[in-house]
Protein backbone atom coordinates (compact mmCIF):
# COMPACT_ATOMS: atom_id res chain seq x y z
CA UNK A 1 0.00 0.00 0.00
CA UNK A 2 1.67 3.48 -1.20
CA UNK A 3 1.39 7.03 1.04
CA UNK A 4 -1.87 7.86 -1.29
CA UNK A 5 -3.94 4.85 -0.15
CA UNK A 6 -2.57 4.95 3.24
CA UNK A 7 -3.47 8.90 3.07
CA UNK A 8 -7.12 7.71 1.66
CA UNK A 9 -8.10 4.95 3.92
CA UNK A 10 -7.63 7.80 6.77
CA UNK A 11 -9.25 10.43 5.04
CA UNK A 12 -12.32 7.43 4.95
CA UNK A 13 -12.10 6.60 8.45
CA UNK A 14 -11.86 9.80 9.99
CA UNK A 15 -14.96 10.46 7.97
CA UNK A 16 -16.75 7.95 9.04
CA UNK A 17 -15.68 8.74 12.54
CA UNK A 18 -17.00 12.24 11.90
CA UNK A 19 -20.37 11.25 10.47
CA UNK A 20 -21.07 8.91 13.54
CA UNK A 21 -20.21 11.04 15.86
CA UNK A 22 -22.40 13.39 14.35
CA UNK A 23 -25.32 11.12 14.18
CA UNK A 24 -24.54 10.70 18.03
CA UNK A 25 -24.63 14.04 18.93
CA UNK A 26 -27.91 14.79 16.79
CA UNK A 27 -29.62 12.07 18.58
CA UNK A 28 -28.93 13.37 22.01
CA UNK A 29 -29.92 17.07 20.61
CA UNK A 30 -32.92 16.03 19.13
CA UNK A 31 -34.11 13.38 22.09
CA UNK A 32 -33.78 16.60 24.82
CA UNK A 33 -35.74 18.93 21.97
CA UNK A 34 -38.48 16.92 22.04
CA UNK A 35 -38.36 16.58 26.00
CA UNK A 36 -37.34 12.99 26.37
CA UNK A 37 -40.61 11.28 25.72
CA UNK A 38 -41.31 12.91 22.81
CA UNK A 39 -38.15 12.78 21.30
CA UNK A 40 -36.27 9.25 21.65
CA UNK A 41 -38.33 7.57 19.39
CA UNK A 42 -38.15 10.22 16.50
CA UNK A 43 -34.72 10.97 17.05
CA UNK A 44 -34.17 6.88 16.95
CA UNK A 45 -35.26 6.85 13.56
CA UNK A 46 -33.73 9.61 12.36
CA UNK A 47 -30.50 8.12 13.63
CA UNK A 48 -31.48 4.79 11.50
CA UNK A 49 -32.34 6.99 8.29
CA UNK A 50 -29.26 8.55 8.05
CA UNK A 51 -27.69 5.26 8.48
CA UNK A 52 -29.38 3.67 5.98
CA UNK A 53 -28.58 6.36 3.68
CA UNK A 54 -24.45 5.66 4.53
CA UNK A 55 -25.09 2.20 3.91
CA UNK A 56 -26.73 3.09 0.59
CA UNK A 57 -23.67 5.07 -0.76
CA UNK A 58 -24.94 8.42 0.09
CA UNK A 59 -20.86 9.78 1.37
CA UNK A 60 -21.90 13.37 0.79
CA UNK A 61 -25.46 13.25 2.85
CA UNK A 62 -25.83 16.58 5.22
CA UNK A 63 -25.97 14.76 7.75
CA UNK A 64 -28.03 17.55 10.20
CA UNK A 65 -30.62 18.64 7.55
CA UNK A 66 -30.89 14.60 6.88
CA UNK A 67 -31.78 13.83 10.37
CA UNK A 68 -33.92 16.85 11.30
CA UNK A 69 -36.12 15.99 8.01
CA UNK A 70 -36.68 12.38 9.09
CA UNK A 71 -37.39 13.44 12.73
CA UNK A 72 -39.90 15.74 11.86
CA UNK A 73 -41.86 13.91 8.95
CA UNK A 74 -41.49 10.83 11.21
CA UNK A 75 -42.35 12.52 14.83
CA UNK A 76 -45.80 11.32 15.04
CA UNK A 77 -45.61 7.78 13.78
CA UNK A 78 -42.37 6.84 15.52
CA UNK A 79 -43.87 8.18 18.93
CA UNK A 80 -46.69 5.77 18.38
CA UNK A 81 -44.97 2.67 17.43
CA UNK A 82 -42.12 3.35 20.00
CA UNK A 83 -44.93 4.05 23.33
CA UNK A 84 -46.44 0.97 22.15
CA UNK A 85 -43.86 -1.22 22.18
CA UNK A 86 -43.28 0.55 25.51
CA UNK A 87 -46.19 0.11 26.98
CA UNK A 88 -45.70 -3.50 26.03
CA UNK A 89 -42.38 -3.69 27.24
CA UNK A 90 -43.84 -2.24 30.54
CA UNK A 91 -46.46 -4.72 31.08
CA UNK A 92 -43.85 -7.59 30.15
CA UNK A 93 -41.50 -6.21 33.18
CA UNK A 94 -44.65 -6.24 35.69
CA UNK A 95 -45.24 -10.15 34.87
CA UNK A 96 -41.70 -10.72 35.40
CA UNK A 97 -41.94 -9.20 38.74
CA UNK A 98 -45.05 -10.85 39.38
CA UNK A 99 -43.67 -14.51 38.49
CA UNK A 100 -40.14 -13.65 40.33
CA UNK A 101 -41.79 -12.61 44.02
CA UNK A 102 -44.88 -15.28 43.57
CA UNK A 103 -44.71 -17.03 47.02
CA UNK A 104 -45.66 -20.49 45.44
CA UNK A 105 -43.91 -22.92 42.83
CA UNK A 106 -45.41 -21.78 39.61
CA UNK A 107 -46.18 -24.14 36.81
CA UNK A 108 -43.21 -24.72 34.41
CA UNK A 109 -45.77 -23.62 31.11
CA UNK A 110 -46.33 -20.17 32.71
CA UNK A 111 -42.59 -18.75 32.84
CA UNK A 112 -41.78 -20.98 29.74
CA UNK A 113 -44.56 -18.89 28.21
CA UNK A 114 -43.50 -15.39 29.21
CA UNK A 115 -40.05 -16.39 28.36
CA UNK A 116 -41.15 -17.04 25.03
CA UNK A 117 -43.24 -13.75 24.52
CA UNK A 118 -40.08 -11.81 25.78
CA UNK A 119 -38.17 -13.72 23.00
CA UNK A 120 -40.66 -12.17 20.49
CA UNK A 121 -41.16 -9.09 21.60
CA UNK A 122 -37.08 -8.24 21.60
CA UNK A 123 -37.14 -9.68 17.73
CA UNK A 124 -39.99 -6.47 17.47
CA UNK A 125 -38.21 -4.24 19.19
CA UNK A 126 -34.89 -4.64 17.20
CA UNK A 127 -36.73 -4.72 13.76
CA UNK A 128 -39.47 -2.84 14.00
CA UNK A 129 -37.46 0.60 13.69
CA UNK A 130 -35.27 -0.75 10.72
CA UNK A 131 -38.81 -1.28 9.12
CA UNK A 132 -39.59 1.70 9.84
CA UNK A 133 -36.80 3.34 8.57
CA UNK A 134 -36.78 1.42 4.98
CA UNK A 135 -40.43 1.01 4.12
CA UNK A 136 -43.49 3.35 4.13
CA UNK A 137 -46.23 1.46 5.37
CA UNK A 138 -48.70 1.47 8.71
CA UNK A 139 -46.41 1.22 12.04
CA UNK A 140 -48.30 -1.87 13.14
CA UNK A 141 -47.59 -3.69 9.64
CA UNK A 142 -43.85 -3.09 10.66
CA UNK A 143 -44.63 -4.16 13.96
CA UNK A 144 -45.94 -7.51 12.18
CA UNK A 145 -43.51 -7.78 9.51
CA UNK A 146 -40.58 -7.19 12.02
CA UNK A 147 -41.80 -10.59 13.76
CA UNK A 148 -41.85 -12.71 10.44
CA UNK A 149 -38.53 -11.50 9.78
CA UNK A 150 -36.97 -11.21 12.90
CA UNK A 151 -38.14 -15.42 13.27
CA UNK A 152 -37.12 -16.24 9.33
CA UNK A 153 -33.98 -14.67 9.59
CA UNK A 154 -32.90 -15.53 13.37
CA UNK A 155 -28.76 -15.20 12.36
CA UNK A 156 -29.39 -11.44 11.39
CA UNK A 157 -31.70 -11.02 14.13
CA UNK A 158 -29.09 -12.24 16.90
CA UNK A 159 -26.52 -10.17 15.15
CA UNK A 160 -28.08 -6.91 15.98
CA UNK A 161 -28.55 -8.66 19.52
CA UNK A 162 -24.84 -8.90 19.61
CA UNK A 163 -24.16 -5.17 18.32
CA UNK A 164 -26.47 -3.75 20.90
CA UNK A 165 -25.39 -5.89 23.67
CA UNK A 166 -21.36 -5.09 22.35
CA UNK A 167 -22.46 -1.14 22.72
CA UNK A 168 -23.56 -1.39 26.25
CA UNK A 169 -21.05 -3.78 27.05
CA UNK A 170 -18.20 -0.92 25.88
CA UNK A 171 -20.32 2.07 27.22
CA UNK A 172 -20.50 0.81 30.98
CA UNK A 173 -17.04 -0.21 30.73
CA UNK A 174 -15.89 2.95 29.07
CA UNK A 175 -18.56 5.94 29.39
CA UNK A 176 -16.66 8.28 27.45
CA UNK A 177 -17.72 6.07 24.71
CA UNK A 178 -21.56 7.21 25.03
CA UNK A 179 -21.83 10.73 23.86
CA UNK A 180 -19.70 9.94 20.69
CA UNK A 181 -20.30 6.89 19.16
CA UNK A 182 -22.91 4.69 21.40
CA UNK A 183 -26.74 5.59 19.61
CA UNK A 184 -24.59 5.65 16.33
CA UNK A 185 -22.93 2.40 16.56
CA UNK A 186 -26.47 0.75 17.40
CA UNK A 187 -28.07 2.52 14.85
CA UNK A 188 -25.28 1.53 11.66
CA UNK A 189 -24.65 -1.75 13.02
CA UNK A 190 -28.74 -2.51 13.36
CA UNK A 191 -29.32 -1.14 9.58
CA UNK A 192 -26.33 -2.46 8.31
CA UNK A 193 -27.84 -5.99 8.87
CA UNK A 194 -31.45 -5.38 8.33
CA UNK A 195 -30.31 -3.75 4.57
CA UNK A 196 -28.97 -6.91 3.77
CA UNK A 197 -32.62 -8.48 4.23
CA UNK A 198 -34.45 -5.50 2.58
CA UNK A 199 -32.54 -5.35 -0.33
CA UNK A 200 -32.93 -9.51 -0.89
CA UNK A 201 -36.16 -8.49 -0.11
CA UNK A 202 -36.74 -5.59 -2.66
CA UNK A 203 -34.69 -7.61 -5.36
CA UNK A 204 -37.34 -10.14 -5.15
CA UNK A 205 -40.50 -8.05 -5.68
CA UNK A 206 -39.14 -5.85 -8.19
Amino acid sequence: MDGKQVVSSLDRILRWMMQLAAINLLWFFYSLLGLIIGGVFPATLAALGVSRKLIMGDRDIKIWKTFKQIYLKEFIVSNVMGWFLSIIGGLLYLNYRVIANSPGEIVFVIPFAFYLVLFFYIIIVLWSFPLLAHYQTSWFRHIRNALIIGLTKLHYTFASGFVVFTVVYLSLDFPGFIPFFSISFVSLGCMWFSMKIFWELDHKTS
